[in-house]
């Protein structure tokens, strides 16, 4: 018996297999966890594969477009974007929670507390590190990265291959990164009053007291009431996270729906 396999089911075969791991592999460059710089290339090149292949049974039908073609590769580039957008919604979070830590930081005075972070590829507070960390540990606790995953495949249901994407939809990413300033302060407003509190306070046993040393004694208790108070923070910050990582996923069917073309009317 001859099996003989024409170029068009090669064709089907690929497309059926590069398009939904081109928005996976999109995932992987800006997803949080995912896109950790200790996790190497071919170690997120082989997740990459093994969820496309375990994706293909729930996944749609691809459009019969060779992807070596001209218009098969801008399909790909399409998918890669859509995937390192979706991802890139998500990091979003991670990076309000790191405004949050480097407003504490900078209050409480450990500004001057940088190490390179091999992440982001520069320097960065040791607390917004810190909180960074907790974050990424609470995420997986949630099956946050599973959450992403099972995303990605109800993706191609919302945005399928193939459909051109409205040049608009793209600004809603600007918009949800002006969030990340106004998140990060409110997510460190209750620090942050405890410690101006703490500083106002120090003013007036100042002016009360002038041979008292301000630089002596007002750093060791700021940082004293700053670091009491961040443990009290940490406590309760389960709760919080947990909104911001569901604001999150909830926010990634909405960017899909935006970059998703409105049908024109037939009848103006």
């Amino acid at each position: 018996m001859v099996f003989s396999i024409t170029s068009a089911q090669l064709d089907a075969w690929l497309a059926a297999f590069m398009y939904p791991l081109a928005r996976l592999l999109g995932i992987m460059m800006t997803a949080p966890i995912f896109s950790n710089r200790g996790m190497s290339v071919r170690l997120r090149l082989a997740i990459g594969l093994g969820i496309a292949v375990a994706v293909l049974p729930a996944a749609p039908p691809m459009p019969d477009i060779a992807p070596g073609s001209g218009i098969g590769l801008v399909i790909l580039g399409q998918q890669v974007f859509i995937g390192a957008a979706i991802g890139f919604t998500i990091r979003l979070i991670f990076a309000a929670i790191d405004v949050a830590g480097s407003f504490i930081g900078m209050q409480m005075g450990l500004s001057f507390a940088l190490f390179f972070d091999p992440n982001s590829g520069g320097q960065s507070a040791v607390l917004a590190d810190f909180m960074s960390m907790v974050a990424a540990l609470f995420f997986l606790s949630l099956d946050g990265h599973l959450i992403l995953v099972e995303l990605v495949v109800r993706s191609f249901e919302w945005l399928p291959v193939g459909t051109g994407l409205q040049g608009q939809g793209w600004s809603f990413i600007p918009r949800a990164g002006a969030a990340v300033f106004s998140t990060g302060f409110l997510l460190s407003l209750p620090m942050l009053a405890v410690l101006i509190v703490t500083n106002a306070a120090m003013g007036v046993l100042t002016r009360a007291s002038p041979q008292l040393n301000l630089f002596a004694v007002g750093f060791p208790v700021t940082m004293m009431t700053g670091f009491f108070a961040f443990t009290l923070l940490m406590s309760n910050l389960g709760p919080v996270f947990h909104n911001l990582f569901e604001r999150g996923f909830d926010a990634v069917p909405v960017l899909l729906e935006a970059l998703t073309p409105v049908p024109e009317d037939p009848n103006p």
